[in-house]
């Protein structure tokens, strides 16, 4: 800290970097009416902080005087009256009073005071600042939105025990109410290890909540494992029936001359209310739909509350003659009720893509992986393979590759001339599966088999992460290994990418070249955030000058993250997530050295901007045609850094040819509306926002296209029809990867092309 800025890091390399001119902190502050981790008292004329939501609280006064509020509501605890900022830039003004403000930045900020106060955007939106008529005494609250486990349930391999430890998973929520599709407010489940008997600590069976739902299932680990997402988004009590689930095979099925298998039951008991669920495979299905549907009308019912915003889908509950204020108000179970008499394919098309699924092996060794994907909210499915076909994964690959962003230059052929860069020995390659992949934007893989278009994740990769979070840590910390001198053009490129983002993050950057083996286990051994491998890798290891290192020679691997960008290196890959790392990028088979500078240099800026590293990875692998070779081994929903907004954002822009191409024009987007002001003539573009994160579902952003008041989903794009001046204004706003014109860009350097009409 100096008198000019205070910077705030937790221990998920989280940052806030809070600007003042007159800063000066008093030491450790008083407790906050919020949940937070630290607080100090500062006196301070004028707060900055990254752009964010914002939301005020009159402390036991009727609010009277407030200026430019965008919604207020009266109901909220203690008497207190709440105020939004206006997400269009009109400033709020706060008369005398006693105020908590909420400040929804990367690290959760609460600020306390008395007296005056203006909070504004700055033109740009970039900044939100509070200021005070004088010099004020400030209470300053944080809270990382990590949260570590509660405890640990022992559980012994029996599934009727299993679905005992799964009913109190919930107790990580903050709320029974639909709030709960906040993910702020859903915390980390209990970790769940192998043990004699049922072991549940006190803490958590005081803090399961007991919602009278119930959800019965067949005593086999395929039901179980399905079921757990909605039991735990439900916080229902698990229980088994040996006469469910026909056979109790573990398929679901039955058997010649057996009646037809009953499917789990959902009971509402203080409503008298059962609905059968389909038996497996069946069930799959039936959880997603319920679980979606469940999860976005909570989404909607929220906003009657004191943390509510306008969302674009909310007039899906109108359509629905749903009340959203008697359902804010009902208990869990008649909320339920009423949500179950809303037909999937009414909604259907209103709801976000969910954001994640995983694969998993239905066994009990398995089951440690659970509270893991939960907390990230991901749909659970059986693993399902098939063998690819003669040409298929050639053609699956050329496919991705036409549907995505197209290099700039001459066209590409898969005949290419260009070396590769495996050296002369042995490289490993991969038997590759097709995996049968279901409802998702991203996909993990926690079974046997290495499927494309997954990331083929391990157990020890979340517990990895964990052990990670202990760890103090002042900045991040990136380290390029430079093994083969012919490749420093990549070398150079994605020094330039982490260095220029070590401006805005506190990123230590450190290039090394020709390291021994000895010096590159050295590497992998310390303390590193990320590692970004440019050189060879063979059936022994990487390529030293010396000779090549195994990983398995390793004693142990601290290095969180980490990109192979060398010839068949998902098997080095695989042994650094065994020996502790949590995720990275790995190929496959050989690559072309040009495909891999494209694909590494994309990676580079997308990863430290906010991208996780499946995401990253599948935008930088579309650049190419064989974009199939490369993939992601560990956790892929892991991020290095933080995004500028909070929320890793995509813009793609279509030029519109004088006809109008989305009907009305205007604005159109999730809730179907168009602007009637549709702008003419032929400097127009078709933009969609797609803004999400695995970690923030339940999320919702703002555009700030200056043409749209609305608030969207995570996972739901915005989308308008702005002018090259507006187009240009957003770019220059806004952080974000851009696809347009058959290729990808990054918005900073893209925008002029706009204002100058171009």
């Amino acid at each position: 800290m100096d008198d000019r800025a205070l910077r705030v890091t937790d221990a998920d390399n989280a940052e806030l970097s809070v600007q003042a001119e007159d800063l000066a902190v008093d030491g450790d502050g008083p407790g906050l009416p919020r949940p937070v981790d630290d607080t100090i008292v500062a006196r301070t004329s004028r707060l900055s902080f990254p752009h964010a939501v914002v939301y005020a609280f009159s402390l036991g006064s009727d609010g009277v005087g407030v200026d430019n509020a965008s919604r207020s509501s009266p109901e909220s605890a203690a008497g207190e009256r709440r105020y939004e900022l206006d997400p269009g830039g009109d400033p709020l003004r706060l008369p005398p009073g006693e105020y908590v403000v909420d400040v929804d930045t990367e690290i959760k900020t609460y600020l306390r005071f008395s007296g005056r106060a203006t909070i504004e955007k700055t033109p740009d939106f970039e900044s939100v600042v509070v200021s005070f008529p004088r010099r004020t005494r400030v209470v300053l609250g944080f809270r990382s939105r990590h949260e570590r486990p509660a405890g640990t349930i022992t559980v012994p391999d029996d599934p009727t025990q299993v679905a005992d430890a799964v009913s109190h998973l919930a107790a990580s929520h903050k709320t029974t109410g639909p709030e709960r599709s906040y993910p702020t407010l859903r915390g980390h489940p209990p970790l769940l290890e192998a043990g004699d008997e049922l072991a549940v600590p006190d803490c958590i069976a005081a803090d399961t909540p007991e919602t009278g739902i119930e959800l019965v299932v067949p005593p086999i680990y395929e039901a179980l494992y399905v079921t757990a997402p909605l039991a735990y988004y439900l916080q229902a009590t698990v229980r088994t029936d040996p006469a469910l689930g026909g056979t109790g095979d573990g398929v679901g099925g039955t058997r010649r001359g057996q009646r037809r298998a009953e499917g789990p039951r959902l009971r509402l008991l203080d409503h008298g209310i059962e609905r059968e669920l389909s038996p497996m495979p069946a069930l799959e299905r039936d959880v997603e739909r319920l679980l979606r549907k469940t999860f976005f009308l909570d989404c909607l019912v929220r906003n009657a509350g004191p943390y509510g915003t306008t969302l674009a889908e909310s007039s899906v509950l109108e359509a629905l003659e749903l009340d959203a204020d008697a359902l804010y108000e009902a208990d869990p179970q008649r909320r339920l009720a009423a949500y179950l008499e809303v037909p999937f394919t009414a909604i259907e098309h209103r709801l976000p893509e969910w954001h994640l699924s995983t694969y998993v092996a239905p066994e009990f060794g398995r089951l440690e992986t659970l509270p893991f994907l939960l907390d990230r909210m991901s749909l659970i499915y059986r693993p399902r393979t098939s063998t690819l076909e003669g040409q298929e994964l050639i053609e699956r690959s050329l496919e991705d590759f036409y549907r995505g962003p197209k290099p700039q230059g001459p066209a590409q052929s898969t005949e290419s001339t260009t070396a590769d860069r495996a050296s002369t020995g042995e490289v490993a390659s991969v038997d590759v599966v097709k995996p049968e992949l279901r409802h998702g934007r991203v996909h993990g893989w926690l079974a046997e088999g290495v499927p494309i278009d997954v990331f083929k994740s391990a157990p020890g990769a979340y517990q990895n992460r964990l052990d990670y979070l202990e760890r103090a840590s002042d900045g991040t910390s990136i380290r390029i290994v430079l093994n083969d001198p012919e490749m420093a053009g990549e070398g150079d490129a994605v020094a330039e990418i982490y260095r220029r983002r070590s401006d805005e993050l506190s990123i230590d950057v450190a290039v090394e070249e020709s390291l021994t083996t000895a010096e590159l286990a050295r590497t992998f051994e310390t303390n590193h955030d990320f590692v970004h491998y440019i050189g060879h890798c063979e059936t022994d290891g990487f390529r030293c000058p010396d000779g090549n290192l195994a990983v398995s020679s390793l004693e142990r691997c601290n290095t969180e993250t980490f990109f192979l960008n060398a010839c068949g290196s998902y098997y080095e890959g695989r042994a650094l997530i065994e020996k502790g790392s949590v995720a990275g990028a790995v190929t496959f088979s050989r690559v072309l050295n040009d495909h891999a500078v494209r694909v590494g240099s994309t990676f580079a800026k997308l990863l430290v901007h906010g991208f996780s590293i499946e995401r990253a990875m599948r935008l930088a692998r579309r650049r190419i045609m064989m974009g199939k070779d490369y993939a992601v081994v560990g956790d892929g929903t892991h991020s290095l850094t933080q995004a500028d907004h909070r929320l890793p954002t995509t813009v793609t822009i279509e030029s519109l040819d004088g006809e109008d191409e989305v009907g009305d024009g205007g604005r159109r987007s999730g809730n179907g509306a168009a602007n009637p002001n549709a702008l003419e003539g032929s400097d127009r573009y078709f933009v969609t926002l797609d803004c999400y994160a695995t970690g923030e579902t339940g999320g919702y952003y703002h555009p700030h296209t200056g043409v749209d008041e609305y608030a969207y989903l995570c996972g739901n794009e915005a989308a308008v029809i702005l002018s090259g001046t507006e187009l240009a204004m957003l770019l220059k706003e806004t952080e974000a990867s851009v696809i347009y014109d058959g290729d990808l860009y990054w918005s900073g350097e893209l925008w002029p092309r706009f204002e100058s009409g171009q």
